[in-house]
């Protein structure tokens, strides 16, 4: 029996089929992701290894939420286009690298950590195939720094916040921008550990940290403003999704 998509269904399904072609417009430039074999073949094996078991825990999670939680699916799908489009938006930074938001924070705010942990692998395996973008040897590093490390924060930052009664729009772009700055800490650790330098681990890591500094805390600001107003959006369009993941629990209790 056919079904007549809602408003808000198709909004999201719009929204998520518009992923591929926004990406499509995205120049071609050096990734802020760790580039395909820069990293020494013991540090990217440890890192897909450290990597391994939350992505099985992601997996649990997302059969978990199809199985209980059918109307929030594509929601969930517009998260992974969503992390998709923001992180392949790359920007000129210094040295000739770039940087780029990375967009799993919402998802992290909405899901939790462990079904990003699944969405983030493939983004990156997608941008790393189609558009060059980051790397295979690199996966491992790349996948912990941006969906799993990051989205930990997200979520951490976000109950945080909750808890302490503040506004949910600013608490969401807190989060995300906190996750997106997280993100490029671990990036800087895990490059400093494979480049020391002469000066050692901790020297080449604040200098990784400085550099990717200049361009990504104004990134990070503005992926958070523009993650509030996605949430603000989505409390319009897909209210009944957002109450049926837990999102708006809380107001539905006091309705």
């Amino acid at each position: 029996m056919k079904r007549n998509q809602t408003k808000a269904e198709r909004w999201l399904l719009r929204a998520s089929c518009a992923a591929p072609l926004l990406a499509m417009l995205c120049t071609d430039a050096s990734a802020m992701h760790i580039m395909e074999g820069f990293l020494p073949q013991t540090h990217a094996i440890v890192w897909g290894a450290v990597c391994a078991p939350f992505i099985v825990w992601g997996l649990v999670c997302i059969k978990k939420i199809v199985a209980e939680h059918r109307k929030a699916v594509l929601l969930l799908a517009m998260m992974g286009a969503y992390a998709f489009v923001l992180s392949a938006l790359k920007m000129p930074s210094v040295t000739g690298s770039s940087s780029h938001p990375t967009g799993t924070g919402l998802g992290a705010v909405l899901f939790g950590p462990g079904p990003m942990a699944v969405l983030g692998l493939i983004v990156l395996l997608f941008q790393a195939i189609l558009l060059a973008h980051g790397g295979l040897t690199t996966l491992g590093a790349n996948t912990f720094s941006m969906a799993v490390a990051g989205p930990f924060v997200s979520f951490g930052v976000y109950r945080l916040l909750q808890k302490l009664k503040v506004n949910r729009a600013v608490s969401v772009g807190a989060a995300c921008a906190l996750g997106d700055l997280f993100t490029y800490c671990v990036t800087s650790v895990q490059l400093a550990l494979a480049h020391p330098g002469e000066s050692g681990v901790m020297a080449s890591m604040a200098k990784f940290m400085g550099i990717f500094a200049l361009t990504q805390i104004p990134l990070a600001i503005v992926e958070g403003i523009l993650s509030a107003v996605v949430v603000i959006m989505l409390e319009s369009f897909a209210k009944p999704e957002l109450r049926e993941i837990g999102f708006l629990q809380k107001e539905a209790a006091k309705a």
